[in-house]
């Protein structure tokens, strides 16, 4: 039995071998990818996010037992800050979620962010496909608390969830532009805390008349879209600590994935998340392709161009491009 078919048929060990291998972007790793892609399109992918200290990892642990007690298994992708000394994922140990790791019904997979800025690693979209064609109905990324660059969540998720501690007060009207806009759900934590209520009148009041078309804003509607009603995003409460109002939170997002189905918006977003995959892919062959070909010494002496003003960083980029082109003919 190959390591795929064994990480189909359950084996917990081969799927994290399979994982390991697609992370790194290795041709194992690819190869299975291109195996697993037909079993791939029916997980309904959650993307948890938010800024640092709004309490996502316990919210998420409190999310997944929910969930856990409605009878589905699920898979979480914790996307941690990397290690700039070991590469590795500072988190990786995920202390709140390990009551959970003992369920056979849940797997928990832990990767770096590698320093992409939009607090999702490059590889997230190939671990949670590797895991749609697992099987899990459900799978959900829990992002780097990195402010507004997390955009980038939503070109793998079906249901953001945006998630704010209390007290930022005046501060959501500086989301507005970025995060807000993105969000299907939004999520006030630590509810306990006095503060709460002035954060969630201060989300009611910057979202007072939106509704979002499609999917992660009112700018992201197709043209075919226009008769379809918006979804009205909620604002929920919770305390992830006291473990309340988690059970709302499911039927919201379980609403959110409904809403998608029947207005016929799942398979516009699916469409938009395989162009951001391939437009990934593309990024990531053409970096190695100018590595291969124009090495370390010749971004250093680009580089030192642009440092002198002798040229201009398009008119570098310009060239490094047209000698990888040059050397790809024949």
């Amino acid at each position: 039995m190959s390591l795929v078919q064994a990480a189909l048929a359950g084996d917990r060990r081969a799927l994290a071998r399979v994982l390991s291998a697609v992370e790194n972007g290795t041709e194992e790793g690819r190869a299975a990818l291109a195996t697993l892609f037909p079993k791939t399109g029916r997980a309904h992918v959650v993307g948890v996010t938010g800024s640092p200290g709004a309490g996502k990892s316990t919210l998420v642990g409190r999310l997944a037992a929910e969930i856990r007690e409605r009878g589905q298994p699920l898979a979480i992708v914790a996307v941690d800050p990397t290690s700039p000394y070991s590469g590795g994922a500072l988190l990786g140990d995920r202390l709140r979620m390990r009551e959970l790791a003992t369920d056979p019904g849940i797997f928990i997979r832990s990767m770096a962010s590698r320093g992409h800025p939009g607090g999702v690693a490059h590889a997230t979209h190939d671990v949670v496909s590797v895991l749609d064609a697992a099987g899990f109905p459900v799978v959900i990324v829990e992002t780097v608390g990195a402010g507004q660059a997390q955009v980038d969540v939503a070109r793998l998720a079906h249901t953001v969830v945006l998630v704010e501690a209390p007290g930022m007060g005046d501060d959501v009207q500086a989301l507005k532009a970025g995060l807000m806009e993105i969000a299907d759900i939004l999520v006030v934590n630590k509810a306990d805390k006095p503060e709460a209520r002035q954060t969630v009148r201060a989300l009611q009041r910057v979202h007072q008349g939106v509704t979002s078309r499609g999917h992660h804003g009112p700018g992201a509607a197709l043209p075919d879209e226009e008769t379809v009603a918006g979804w009205e995003v909620p604002i929920l409460e919770t305390s992830a600590v006291e473990n309340q109002g988690i059970a709302a939170l499911v039927e919201a997002i379980e609403a959110h994935r409904e809403y998608l189905r029947a207005s016929g918006q799942w398979n516009n977003l699916v469409r938009r998340h395989i162009r951001a995959e391939i437009e990934a892919w593309l990024w990531r062959d053409l970096l190695a392709l100018l590595e291969a070909r124009v090495g370390a010494a010749g971004l250093d002496a680009a580089i030192d161009a642009v440092l002198s003003r002798e040229k201009d960083p398009a008119s570098v980029a310009g060239a490094l491009l047209a000698r990888v082109l040059q050397e790809a003919e024949p």
